[in-house]
């Protein structure tokens, strides 16, 4: 994140004596640190050792196999097809990945009182439906519909919903975080004025009271492909005061504030966060250029070095029938797509969209993995004929 922010009780110097109230017994100072020590970091003050485990196992979570050997072709999904259910963790289906990138959805069906670390990748969690509190050592983050929630890696989670009629999430792990461009950014870090989102957008922890408890506390890790269960002696939200800029934090993408133009514009105008292998965009309602003859559905285009992830989630998606809301759509790099037929010549003279989707661009190619196979649309790479 691009600014300072600080929570709790800390001490006035840092990597200095912080005594609990009895004046006898030390807090337990974490430091959380990016790149070595030379990235963003935050330190932290535990009540108890955040390192203490009485028990590590070995688990397996069942999930989407990866077809090596399946074709690289435009490829539509319904999301929403057999949806696997379950809580946060244990609900998600896995549909593309690469080395350092991997796109789930879930369909989140009830609580639980597991705590999840992501060790090895940083998340991106849209919530396309559903509302409830993700908690972590840093705090209280609220979330509902339209929030995209940004968890460092290596931090430890829970998430709560407070109903279970409709909870949709897309998951995108990054094994780099996500960052605001450069190119948005002052000298000092500060966004600037003709930056599609301020300060002001962004939502970080509040603060939440810690908890001082001990006993047997379930917490999975995820380290790449590997999951292992902890059985930890005390609470892990057991921190009483933290700073810094590495902690979750909330955009929503209503927030987002769109550029326009005399004529269409590429896509990285809509660019949300960068990361070291992929960027993220967000598309919302916006006015649709302006020149007398423009045609404001997108031309078609050949990206050579990206594979382009489209996930829809609300409105009139004006550059193709057939998509709807929970719809994914896959066009594998160095082959070209763009509108339907006849979408291009319905969009001239249409003033403005009315549409929400999250697009991903990878740098290296996706591959997909079986629930792709089992909720695509045989008929998608036909329907430019």
């Amino acid at each position: 994140m691009p600014f300072y922010h600080k929570l709790g009780e800390i001490p006035r110097v840092k990597h200095t004596t912080f005594y609990k109230i009895d004046g006898k017994e030390l807090y337990r100072e974490e430091l959380v640190s990016s790149k070595g020590f030379s990235g963003i970091y935050s330190n932290l003050y535990h009540h108890h050792l955040p390192s203490a485990t009485r028990e590590i196992k070995k688990i397996v979570i069942e999930g989407s196999k990866t077809l090596d050997d399946a074709p690289a072709v435009y490829t539509h999904c319904d999301t929403d097809k057999d949806p696997r259910g379950g809580d946060y963790i244990h609900s998600r289906e896995k549909l593309l990945e690469n080395s350092q990138c991997s796109i789930s959805t879930a369909k989140v069906t009830q609580n639980s009182e597991i705590f999840y670390r992501n060790a090895r990748a940083a998340e991106l969690i849209f919530v396309h439906h559903g509302s409830g509190v993700l908690k972590s050592s840093y705090g209280a983050n609220p979330f509902g519909s339209g929030d995209q929630i940004v968890i460092p890696k290596g931090t430890i989670y829970s998430m709560e919903f407070e109903d279970f009629d409709n909870n949709k999430l897309l998951i995108v792990e990054s094994s780099s975080a996500f960052e605001i461009p450069k190119h948005f950014r002052n000298e000092y870090g500060q966004l600037n004025e003709d930056a599609p989102y301020c300060e002001r957008d962004f939502r970080p922890p509040e603060f939440m009271e810690p908890i001082n408890e001990s006993g047997e506390f379930k917490l999975i890790v995820k380290m790449d492909a590997q999951y292992s269960e902890h059985i930890l002696p005390n609470h892990p939200f057991d921190v009483v005061g933290w700073d810094g800029y590495l902690y979750p934090f909330i955009f929503n993408i209503k927030d987002y504030h769109p550029k326009v133009g005399r004529i269409h514009l590429p896509p990285p105008v809509h660019l949300l966060y960068t990361t070291n292998a992929f960027v993220l965009c967000n598309f919302v309602p916006r006015p649709f250029d302006f020149h007398e003859a423009a045609i404001p559905a997108p031309y078609f285009h050949n990206n050579v070095d990206s594979d382009e992830v489209l996930y829809y989630l609300d409105g009139d998606f004006m550059s193709r029938k057939g998509v709807s809301a929970g719809s994914l759509t896959w066009h594998p790099g160095g082959i070209p797509h763009g509108p339907q037929p006849g979408r291009t010549e319905a969009s001239v003279g249409v003033e403005r969209t009315d549409e929400y989707a999250f697009m991903i661009d990878t740098f290296e190619p996706l591959k997909p993995t079986k629930k792709v196979q089992e909720c695509q649309d045989d008929n998608y790479p036909k329907s430019w004929l």
